[in-house]
């Protein structure tokens, strides 16, 4: 799961189609470059007492429960919130492939949906200190036959691969040298399910915390997680490091989520947030995986 890479996205069955928006309205087109009137998007955020965040749909990232958006991001974001004086957030749900894109063109002020942070992305947006770290893992039949464990494994024995368009996982597959032939690619986590429910694909990759959330709400599936692992390109290890993400020119907004966000990790209020969605002591990230090595690709 970080999660590009090093990521993942729309697995589950209920996950909405189209845009989902929360909140009393809709948003108001900003210019790219942040500049509303009224200041800052943190300025902004304090004076109307929300935040606008985008997700995916995506369990247990960020996705919509009973009318409420809810998720590891989204609430790890209301605390940070909270503290900075903003005690409420309104989701707008995009396909992921289109959260920066939606980011850039004002739709919202924010990602919260758990987003690996990849150079490239780096090249389009600013990233949050880094919120967790997850192995990647693959959704395969029960007792896993052929087994599959890895990538390289996927290309050597001729298995189709379910991924999810935009996520690391796609670019991994086509890093190893996966045959266009063996990789289908899905907009949403329901759709790569019916793949391997159908049996049109044999293994999906994702995160591991997002494949064993969605046996969990699956329980009939006739299917099972393989060990989580760490990719590698060309013997280097791709850590899957998941954060916020924001538009490059709210340095401030950036900044004082880094601050309350670095609070969280170290007093023990983030293991209790992350906890029902499946994340633990393991995802908690090291001191030596950072934004800005992430970014840089080193």
């Amino acid at each position: 799961m970080v999660h590009d890479e090093w990521q993942r996205r729309d697995f589950f069955r209920f996950a909405a189609a189209g845009a989902v928006l929360l909140g009393a309205a809709a948003c108001t087109t900003a210019p790219q470059s942040g500049g509303q009137s009224g200041g800052s998007a943190l300025d902004r955020a304090k004076k109307a007492g929300t935040i606008k965040v985008g997700i995916a749909g995506e369990i247990p990232y960020g996705y919509t429960e009973g009318g409420n958006v809810t998720g590891e991001s989204p609430e790890v974001a209301k605390a940070v919130f909270k503290s900075l004086g903003v005690p409420k957030i309104d989701a707008t749900q995009v396909e992921f492939k289109q959260l920066i894109p939606a980011l850039a063109a004002g739709q919202f002020d924010m990602v919260t949906a758990g987003m690996a942070i990849l150079p490239s992305r780096c090249k389009q947006a600013a990233f949050s200190a880094v919120d967790y770290v997850t192995p990647t893992a693959f959704l395969v039949p029960k007792g896993n036959p052929k087994q599959v464990l890895s990538f390289e494994d996927v290309k050597t024995k001729g298995v189709n691969l379910a991924v999810l368009s935009g996520t690391i996982e796609q670019q991994v597959a086509k890093a190893t040298g996966i045959p266009d032939g063996q990789l289908q690619t899905y907009d949403g986590q329901p759709q790569l399910l019916q793949a391997l429910q159908a049996n049109r694909a044999y293994a999906g990759a994702l995160t591991d915390i997002s494949l064993k959330a969605l046996l969990k709400q699956n329980p009939g599936a006739a299917l099972e997680v393989t060990k989580g692992f760490v990719p590698e390109i060309q013997g280097k290890k791709q850590i899957q490091a998941g954060g916020f993400v924001f538009r490059k020119t709210d340095n401030d907004l950036v900044a004082a989520f880094n601050t309350e966000l670095t609070k969280l990790h170290q007093n023990g209020e983030w293991l209790k947030i992350v906890a029902p969605f499946g994340f633990t002591q393991d995802n908690l990230p090291p001191a030596d995986v950072t934004t800005e090595q992430l970014c840089s690709g080193s």
